[in-house]
């Protein structure tokens, strides 16, 4: 008996943060929402062929992986001949925390369907990871 009161008097004494499996994913679906609208944003600069600011904008670690000369070719080279963005509609979208050959972190993996004036039926998939400032920023984009 005396060592259930000296328990109970410890226990209130812990401050743990309580996070259930309902708040993991009310965090979870936050980020992602706020994902999805840096991407929605970054992916105008790419549509007004911006492709410096693109890149500009982008996430650190995409920064280090290419320099912005190299970007902003292989983004006119790829993007520019599908032509101007007739539609686009969110296809898919998932929190990870890690991916292949990229530091674990907090990413969010989206897929837009996409309709451009010279590619009816593409799919776009930007991938923006949460930076050191909080901020999300695009990591990755790839068209097909």
């Amino acid at each position: 008996m005396r060592r259930i009161a000296i328990l109970i008097p410890a226990l209130l004494f812990c401050r743990l943060p309580i996070v259930s499996a309902a708040d993991k994913d009310d965090q979870h679906e936050a980020a992602v929402k706020k994902a999805v609208a840096s991407a929605e944003e970054w992916l105008k600069l790419v549509d007004q062929e911006k492709y410096g600011e693109s890149w500009e904008s982008a996430a650190a670690y995409l920064q280090g992986a290419v320099g912005k000369e190299q970007f902003v070719k292989a983004l006119d080279g790829a993007r520019k001949p599908l032509g101007k963005m007739i539609s686009r509609k969110v296809a898919s979208k998932e929190f990870r925390t890690s991916l292949p050959g990229a530091p674990d972190g907090q990413y969010v993996v989206i897929q837009f369907d996409t309709s451009l004036e010279n590619k009816k039926e593409a799919v776009e998939t930007i991938t923006p990871m949460l930076e050191k400032d909080r901020s999300w920023k695009v990591s990755g984009y790839f068209i097909k």
